[in-house]
């Protein structure tokens, strides 16, 4: 089990160790919207064309599915092994994901190596967190958590520059080579500076024995993932040779996989598995893996269903009646296997006191963000000219200060509680959403614009930091890494389904604005574009609300003093801990 260095705290590898881990959670956030301006080349790359882009809609929620759906399990292993192995591990499933997309050459592939990116880049965020509340003690994480929620907010800002930027000097596939390239350099830098840091708070202990017999795994690893890339990559010099291209030659299809290198890769694959099952078999059966597929069947459903739908048309997408049903009864499930199991997936007591406000409130900020992120778009759409990269540029004013209100809202925490810095911050976001509820056309055009998107991201920026401290402080140090995987668990939860409700009450308030209309006036453009900015002001004040009710709730509930220890808001409410 991972076990605080509270030795080195006062040193400055710390402070690496933090600044590598919160460039590689940049690094995956980045990678949620890198797609965004080359999915038209991925769907070529894979086959597709334009007139299939329904089908292209798994190559986004791929990744998100990935991200979410084994959260929980990553943040519970993160408390049975050390942190920084999880960091590691997490790197190098994401670095396999990203080599997988760029190799892709059918969808299905393409699918599935972003779902790899996110399981990879999800386990980061969870790992990160928890690695600050070891190297940090209670009051002084403050900062450091606002640097990770500033990175992490950053990385979807840089996401599309950066995909633009690559895709000006070369195709799609290079930004995820990119990504191979960025991941090793980050795992090499993570790995040295861990050790460094596990050396300092070892200092005078007898150093332990056995570590070289990973060696042989290791290269057995090296092997079968460059058997993996050979496999897929197909180099035209070998599988076109009448003798060297047998081994590429498919058993049914034209699959890559199905061929005698995809089988030698697998079975290299299974060995690998079982030389290793003594070090990765014990802890994940201490973390509950059966509640871990339930929990994260039910995640899964949620995100396929809201996630798939067209958010300016429908609320559930295609296959989310038959998913929903699934979802909850693989919930209740779940509650009744976390109230049976002896060591449950997320322990005992880890959601209390201030942790369990904490992730309501993370929902809550997920749905105001996502409000903003896709309906300002929109909006610029609907009462511009611009083309799309215009109504992209808008959104860039918001997203650009929800970095800056992450720090700021970490750096108060010196000073102030939980519940003052992320509740003046929810309370600004909320005060600019109202207003953006009433913008009209031509809105975009005046400064005032500009000014109410950077506070609306600014106050949403400022509430990532003290959440995320309140979680921390309250839930036991055994499980950090689960509650910090819950907290953005909440906040993505609050993402896509916030999305799919409120774009569900504009919708319905836009048919009712049209069938008020006269017959003559159901096809005037401008009666059409009122009632459509009637569904995007509903979207901005359902976004409001869900900012005032998080102020409210952080201003109740997490405290407006600073506070040093944990488990202080239970006995405030008279409860014995």
């Amino acid at each position: 089990m991972s076990t605080p260095v509270t030795a080195a705290v006062t040193g400055r590898d710390p402070r690496v160790l933090l600044a590598l881990a919160s460039t590689a959670v940049a690094l995956a956030a980045a990678d949620t919207y890198v797609v965004v301006l080359a999915l038209t080349d991925m769907m070529s790359g894979v086959g597709l064309g334009l007139d299939n882009l329904q089908r292209a809609a798994p190559i986004i929620s791929g990744f998100l599915l990935g991200y979410i759906a084994v959260l929980p399990l990553i943040g519970r292993l993160a408390d049975l092994v050390p942190r920084s192995r999880i960091l590691l591990g997490c790197l190098v499933v994401f670095v396999i994901g990203s080599g997988v997309t760029a190799l892709a050459v059918s969808l299905d592939v393409l699918v599935a190596g972003r779902v790899v990116q996110g399981v990879g880049g999800g386990g980061l965020v969870p790992a990160t967190l928890a690695l600050v509340a070891d190297l940090w003690p209670p009051g002084r994480r403050g900062m450091p958590l606002g640097v990770v929620g500033a990175v992490q907010e950053l990385g979807s800002v840089l996401g599309p520059l950066l995909g633009a930027a690559v895709l000006l000097v070369a195709d799609w596939r290079a930004i995820f080579w990119l990504n191979v390239v960025l991941g090793v350099v980050l795992w090499v830098a993570i790995a040295l500076a861990s050790r460094s840091l596990r050396n300092e708070a070892t200092r005078g202990r007898s150093p332990s024995k056995g570590r070289d017999r990973s060696w042989p795994a290791a290269g057995l690893g090296v092997v079968t993932v460059g058997l993996l890339w050979l496999t897929l990559a197909a180099p035209r010099a070998l599988a076109t040779d009448v003798y060297l291209g047998l081994p590429f030659v498919p058993f049914a299809g034209d699959n890559r996989l199905v061929t005698p290198i995809g089988l030698v890769t697998l079975l290299l694959a299974l060995l690998l598995a079982g030389l290793t099952v003594r070090r990765w078999w014990p802890p994940l059966r201490e973390s509950d893996l059966p509640g871990a597929l339930l929990l994260g069947t039910a995640l899964g459903c949620v995100v396929l269903t809201f996630s798939s739908a067209d958010p300016e048309t429908e609320v559930v997408g295609p296959l989310g009646y038959a998913l929903l049903p699934v979802a909850v009864i693989a919930t209740v499930l779940y509650v009744w296997r976390h109230r049976t199991a002896a060591a449950p997936l997320v322990p005992r007591g880890t959601v209390r006191g201030r942790t369990g406000w904490s992730l309501v409130i993370s929902l809550l900020v997920g749905v105001a963000l996502v409000a903003v992120v896709v309906d300002v778009p929109l909006f610029s759409r609907l009462t511009t000219d611009g083309s799309q990269t215009d109504a992209a540029m808008e959104l860039v004013k918001f997203l650009v200060a929800v970095p800056v209100g992450a720090l700021v809202g970490g750096w108060v925490l010196r000073w102030v509680g939980d519940g003052l810095s992320a509740g003046v911050g929810l309370a600004l976001a909320a005060v600019g959403l109202l207003v953006m509820s009433g913008w009209e056309d031509g809105s975009l055009a005046r400064v005032s614009a500009t000014v109410t998107l950077a506070v609306v991201g600014f106050g949403l920026g400022m509430a990532l930091a003290p959440v995320n401290d309140a979680a921390l402080a309250d839930a036991p140090q055994e499980a950090h890494g689960t509650a910090s995987s819950l907290v953005v668990v909440s906040r993505m939860v609050g993402m896509v389904v916030g999305l799919a409700l409120l774009t569900g009450v504009g919708l319905h308030r836009y048919y009712q604005a049209v069938e008020a209309l006269p017959r003559e006036q159901q096809t005037d453009g401008g009666a059409l574009l009122d009632a459509a900015l009637l569904q995007v002001h509903t979207v901005f004040l359902g976004a409001a609300g869900a900012a005032a009710l998080g102020a409210v709730l952080a201003l109740v509930c997490l405290g407006l003093r600073r506070r040093e220890g944990s488990g202080s808001i239970a006995r405030s409410w008279g409860v014995e801990e």
